[in-house]
């Protein structure tokens, strides 16, 4: 399968750089695999879908404001994207003009945060070490740090007039469980005025967790799909949701996981687990066109890049041709694309 058969046209134009006013009022285009024709509704008309019974699945991991902006003593700028602890370090991707010298000190926002370049880890990230254990420097991004937006949300270098508005809505209001470099997007149009009527329609609701990091978003870079290979990242199905997808199960409701990192918790869990019981570890799952879905009934998601992992997978449930003509269909309609972007409930 080649990759190029995932790709589409899309202008600048059609990718939001900012979120709806109100989260419920992106749109929301609707895919029914049994039917041609697709509906175009707001997000809050989602309630008209799902029925008592059915079970939403929320990635409820948090966005860490990882995205830091410093100096080097001798002035030049330095970007850092934190990714993930390492050792007594943190790997870090790094803008900056030049070469960082071994143990050079970058002062951080203002002088909010001092840390010192210790080289490269094995994969080439590099490693930054900081005066703080990690539970007090997460605290300190929590006070400091930037939204780590994707670099097709554009914002000024350095005076960001968006800055607290992309840490509040750049967050789904479920998220718990600090640890992703990137945000669950399809989450980020609920509500809790959607919730409230879900639950009074009698539709379920619980929680997964996916650290969202760089094997969502890294990019395919090969001819080939198959030869792509995923970064691995942390999963957990807690057992109060191993229970929750039973009780669905048994009483015929649909899974509706909320994005396509819930759904590769669910099918990660489903290959380990035939009965679902609670785990955690580590997932590299790749769905791909083929790829036999085991509980995943509907989705709701986003809107994805071409060639991305995340297209492959909506195009494995939906079907890639009418996933793409359903692409062209939202752009000749002016939806919105990408992280800020409007919605699809594939059913």
């Amino acid at each position: 399968m080649l990759t190029e058969a995932f790709d589409y046209d899309l202008p600048r134009s059609f990718i939001a750089q900012h979120p709806a006013e109100r989260r419920d009022e992106s749109r929301l285009l609707v895919l029914r695999r049994d039917a041609e024709d697709l509906e175009h509704r707001r997000f809050r008309d989602i309630v008209d879908y799902l029925h008592a019974g059915d079970l939403l699945v929320l990635n409820d991991t948090k966005v860490i404001p990882a995205r830091l902006i410093g100096h080097r003593a001798t002035g030049g700028r330095v970007e850092a994207l934190l990714i993930a602890p390492e050792g007594d370090a943190w790997r870090a991707m790094l803008k900056c003009r030049g070469h960082l010298r071994p143990d050079e000190e970058v002062t951080l926002e203002d002088g909010a945060l001092t840390c010192r370049y210790r080289g490269r880890a094995p994969n080439g990230q590099a490693l930054l070490a900081f005066d703080l254990p990690e539970h007090d420097l997460l605290a300190a991004l929590e006070r400091t740090g930037r939204a780590p937006l994707p670099p097709y949300i554009k914002r000024p270098r350095d005076h960001d007039p968006d800055r607290e508005t992309d840490l509040r809505r750049y967050q789904t209001i479920y998220a718990e469980q600090p640890g992703a470099i990137a945000a669950p997007t399809a989450g980020l149009h609920f509500t809790p005025e959607v919730f409230a009527q879900l639950h009074d329609k009698g539709v379920r609701q619980t929680t997964v967790t996916l650290h969202v990091g760089l094997g969502t978003f890294k990019p395919v870079t090969v001819d080939d799909v198959a030869d792509h290979v995923m970064h691995a990242e942390y999963y957990a199905l807690p057992e109060a949701a191993a229970q929750a997808i039973a009780a669905a199960r048994a009483e015929g409701g649909r899974i509706v996981p909320v994005g396509t990192t819930a759904t590769r918790v669910l099918e990660t869990i489903a290959r380990q687990s035939p009965d679902s019981s609670p785990a955690s570890g580590w997932t590299d799952l790749f769905i791909t066109p083929g790829f036999a879905f085991q509980l995943t009934d509907a989705l709701i998601t986003n809107f994805h890049l071409p060639r991305s992992t995340l297209l492959m997978l909506v195009s494995a449930l939906a079907g890639r041709e009418r996933i793409l003509a359903a692409y062209e269909e939202a752009k000749r309609l002016g939806y919105r694309f990408y992280s800020y972007g409007d919605a699809m409930l594939i059913l």
